[in-house]
């Protein structure tokens, strides 16, 4: 496993589409991530410590863990298929780790909710992450670090995505 921390929560002015760029802690690749409006200001909301009144749906999910004697131990990007990223939130619960099957962006929303590491497969890494263009940042300074998100989203045909 490869840890990751949430790098950027990026999305488009002129879509609804929107993206969660991860950044492996000890290295230099990035692993973006296709993700739902919702999830995405779920992310943001927490990783700008934004409060609310209620419990939203990422802090219900994680106030049941823990009253049902669960804890939450870390999320995992673990599959990759048909272009479609698969997750995992790891919880102990009564000295067993149990993997619960989950969407990536819910994994990562519950995560920094629990303030618990990030980790994506080896395998989903050597398919899916991306590395900064050497001559992207040779061509032009980088003063807001997303020089590998731009080569990522120069790679992309959107008319693949549709609506």
């Amino acid at each position: 496993m490869i840890e990751l921390n949430v790098y950027s929560v990026l999305y488009s002015l002129l879509s609804r589409h929107r993206v969660v760029l991860l950044k492996e802690s000890e290295g230099e690749r990035y692993l973006p991530i296709w993700i739902g409006q919702a999830e995405s200001e779920a992310i943001v909301m927490r990783l700008q410590e934004t409060t609310v009144p209620r419990p939203m749906t990422h802090d219900l999910l994680c106030n049941v863990i823990k009253e049902l004697g669960g804890n939450i131990q870390y999320v995992i990007v673990n599959d990759l298929t048909d272009n479609t990223f698969f997750g995992r939130i790891a919880v102990e619960h009564e000295d067993r780790l149990q993997l619960i099957d989950s969407r990536p962006s819910d994994a990562i929303a519950v995560a920094v909710r629990a303030s618990v590491p990030i980790y994506a497969a080896e395998s989903v890494m050597d398919r899916a992450a991306i590395l900064p263009s050497p001559e992207i940042r040779e061509e032009a300074c980088d003063t807001d670090g997303l020089d590998a998100f731009r080569d990522f989203l120069d790679s992309l045909n959107l008319d693949d995505l549709g609506e």
